[in-house]
């Protein structure tokens, strides 16, 4: 069994998801449980409201000396055990004195313990009875029905409103209720509280008959309160919501670090740093991505180093037959005074220096694709732009006399750079817009506030929107022609990307808005100095 949940990340994700919907169906019960138990408490509390309030209120209205008679007729009509003293020598705790003081109800159950603080007083009532029955009910109505009637007609709603009425809806009507039965008729006209019970909705309503009055008190209907008030289930839904989300992003957060960990690898090898491996942590499905992943990088790293070390290794023996063939050339060109001989060895000398001129390009290309460059970081230093321009143009300009090379007027920009690199990238730019321009090649600095961009310039025919991506590419030119004229060996703009890589730069081409040709842009970030 671990076996398989250490090999399935997905089935052990839905096994956490199964517990976790466990969990909350477990806090669930709980939190109903705990519902339920504030309900019956809050039903109880509400069902006990108008006889200890109907109590409380006319003991407050006496005198203290004359509470204890009127304390025993509740009693009697009531068949409680009614007891009075005062709040101080109660045994409360805070909470229950905390409520006391707000006027609550204080419930407890079998056998039931009633308490309540006289409003406006220091003493506390306390009723004591073994079980709610028929006759406490009938008891309160006639008590509330004779205290009603003993005060005037216009005075008896503003003493109902007086009242907790809880559970007991109270109102006063001037006609005889309807659906009531002859002997209900006359058990109400004898001082009686009768009982109506609607069998659809299970509740009930008693009816009184003030004595001496035609007005007849009603109290209820009386349900039994089993539904949920929407401020209790609410929070329930809502908390289980909750912690169900925070289980279940618990969850997806581990799977989610994985993934981004896979993510940051791959990025960084596309980034050039072949040495970057994934940490695997377990054998799940991850686990074998990530040992996949290392294993493929491992592949790539070999194959590429491979292939570095034999355009090295060719490009060093081909200097040797290269460095004879030009000896031998200038052995026989000392031996012979004939012109057209000079000038057919002339030629061979010249077609030997750009062979030996595409060596030192290959060796160039090969270094920048190597580890030590795109993997590590290169040896900075401080580097003076408009002085680096300078020496660009001067080591150029004599060997195109018929264009004018210049350098834009600017300020003076300091660069944390590696030197010979970032030169040869604007050296090939410059070199590259002085064989496609007619007259003029301009070069531009820039300080902006992360980094320096330097703009190369032509009025040449310039380059196409759809070849712009593949000039970057190794070998590539824009024709097929090999013509010595056309110069260039297709590998002085890849050597450029690949040292503006090393900066974390870039290159960019596009249109020269004042020249008209081609527009190269070197985009090198500013770094901070090593500490």
């Amino acid at each position: 069994m671990r076996r398989v949940l250490s090999n399935g990340s997905f089935l052990r994700f839905y096994l956490l998801l199964g517990v976790a919907l466990l969990v909350v169906f477990v806090i669930a019960l709980a939190g109903r449980s705990f519902i339920e138990q504030v309900r019956r408490e809050d039903y109880r509390e509400q069902l006990a409201a108008l006889p200890m309030s109907l109590m409380t209120t006319q003991l407050a209205d006496l005198p203290v000396e004359q509470r204890s008679g009127l304390l025993d007729r509740f009693s009697e009509q009531l068949e409680l055990q009614l007891t009075l003293q005062p709040i101080s020598d109660a045994d409360l705790g805070y909470f229950e004195r905390s409520r006391l003081e707000q006027g609550k109800i204080l419930v407890a159950e079998r056998p039931w313990l009633l308490q309540q603080r006289l409003p406006g007083d220091t003493w506390l009532l306390q009723a004591r009875l073994d079980d709610w029955s028929e006759h406490q009910w009938h008891g309160s109505i006639a008590l509330l029905g004779d205290w009603l009637a003993a005060v005037p007609e216009n005075q008896r709603d503003s003493r109902i409103d007086e009242l907790r009425q809880g559970s007991w809806p109270l109102q006063l009507s001037s006609t005889l209720p309807e659906g009531l039965t002859a002997q209900q008729q006359r058990q109400l006209a004898s001082g009686s509280v009768i009982t109506q019970l609607v069998s659809d909705k299970l509740s009930i309503t008693l009816l009184y008959q003030l004595p001496g009055e035609s007005q007849w008190l009603q109290a209820g209907p009386i349900t039994r309160g089993d539904t949920l008030p929407p401020n209790l289930h609410l929070p329930l839904l809502v908390g289980l919501m909750i912690v169900l989300s925070l289980i279940i992003y618990l969850i997806m957060r581990s799977i989610e670090a994985r993934m981004a960990r896979l993510e940051l690898a791959a990025t960084r090898i596309a980034s050039g740093r072949l040495e970057t491996r994934v940490k695997v942590e377990s054998g799940d499905f991850l686990g074998r991505l990530g040992m996949a992943f290392n294993g493929m990088a491992n592949q790539v790293q070999s194959l590429l180093r491979g292939q570095q070390e034999m355009i090295r290794a060719v490009s060093h023996e081909l200097r040797t037959p290269v460095a004879r063939i030009r000896f031998a050339v200038q052995m026989v060109e000392d031996m012979t005074d004939q012109p057209a001989i000079r000038r057919q060895l002339q030629g061979i000398d010249a077609d030997i220096a750009e062979l030996d001129e595409l060596v030192d390009e290959i060796l160039t290309y090969a270094r920048l694709g190597g580890e030590t460059v795109n993997g590590a970081e290169l040896e900075t230093a401080l580097v003076e732009c408009r002085a680096m321009a300078e020496r660009v143009i001067d080591t150029l300009s004599p060997l195109h006399k018929g264009l004018t090379l210049t350098l834009s007027a600017g300020p003076e920009i300091e660069l944390l750079a590696e030197p010979r690199y970032l030169q040869r990238a604007l050296q090939n730019l410059v070199g590259n817009a002085c064989r496609h321009a007619k007259s003029q090649v301009v070069i531009q600095l820039w300080d902006e506030p992360n980094l320096v961009r330097i703009d190369v310039e032509d009025d040449g025919p310039g380059i196409p929107p759809e070849a712009r991506a593949d000039i970057f590419k190794p070998f590539a030119r824009l024709d097929d022609s090999r013509a010595r004229s056309s110069g260039g060996y297709g590998l002085g703009l890849s050597i450029v990307q690949k040292i503006m890589a090393g900066h974390g730069g870039s290159v960019t081409i596009d249109t020269s808005p004042s020249l008209g040709g081609a527009r190269f842009t070197l985009l090198v970030p500013r770094r901070d100095p090593p500490v």
